[in-house]
């Protein structure tokens, strides 16, 4: 399964690239102004400082919901750099920009997805990633797991080439249900990614092991 972290925090990013694990970065503008990043410009350059810090897939989201617009911007976006994966919201003009992108060899992710009848339709006109957000299921009493689970199976059936992108992912719970039910991605913060690395046993095994080993060291000091 691919680790994409979902982060505009740009070392945040570099930490999770230094890890060896990461293979690729979405955001959206809630999270870019978050980062205190505001205006075309200064969106479109940070974009940019996110491509130059990662490997590979980097999403970056349209603002507009009208399809001419859409495409301009979507065009746009993937001119600043080849990493760039277009994200476009699951509604009936995104699915024909998702056609129209996808037919100019920009790659898409298609976002906002709660149903696998929205993940079918994206798949249909080519994206790239379909991105149901489990969390947000979660929060309403609906299984996001089952979703992602019935998408991978409808995709499989049909032998789609679009990846399930497990988004809204909260804990590592989450992740490893993701990776339980083969969803090809999963984003999700980065504490979630490093959090896969805790557990109080490995923490008390490595305290024993340390401590075994200066006790040993002493006893040679002293014995020498």
């Amino acid at each position: 399964m691919k680790f994409f972290i979902d982060t505009a925090n740009l070392q945040e990013i570099r930490d999770a690239q230094d890890l060896g694990i990461l293979d690729g970065v979405t955001t959206n503008p809630s999270l870019m102004a978050k980062e205190g990043i505001t205006g075309e410009e200064n969106v479109r350059a940070h974009y940019k400082a996110i491509c130059d810090s990662v490997d590979n897939n980097v999403s970056a989201e349209v603002i507009s919901t009208v399809y001419e617009e859409m495409i301009k911007e979507g065009e746009s976006l993937a001119k600043i750099d080849d990493k760039i994966v277009v994200k476009v919201p699951i509604i009936k003009d995104g699915v024909k920009a998702i056609k129209y992108l996808s037919n100019q060899g920009i790659r898409v992710n298609c976002t906002l997805i709660f149903t696998a009848g929205q993940a079918l339709l994206a798949a249909k006109a080519g994206a790239s990633y379909v991105s149901p957000f489990m969390g947000r299921l979660d929060d309403i009493a609906t299984d996001g797991v089952a979703l992602i689970q019935q998408i991978v199976h409808i995709f499989d059936n049909y032998g789609f080439p679009t990846e399930v992108l497990a988004a809204s992912v909260r804990h590592t719970m989450h992740l490893l249900q993701c990776a339980e039910v083969g969803a090809d991605v999963a984003t999700c913060p980065y504490k979630v990614i490093v959090g896969l690395l805790n557990h109080p046993l490995t923490d008390k095994g490595l305290a024993q092991f340390l401590a075994d080993h200066k006790k040993a060291e002493d006893a040679a000091k002293v014995m020498g």
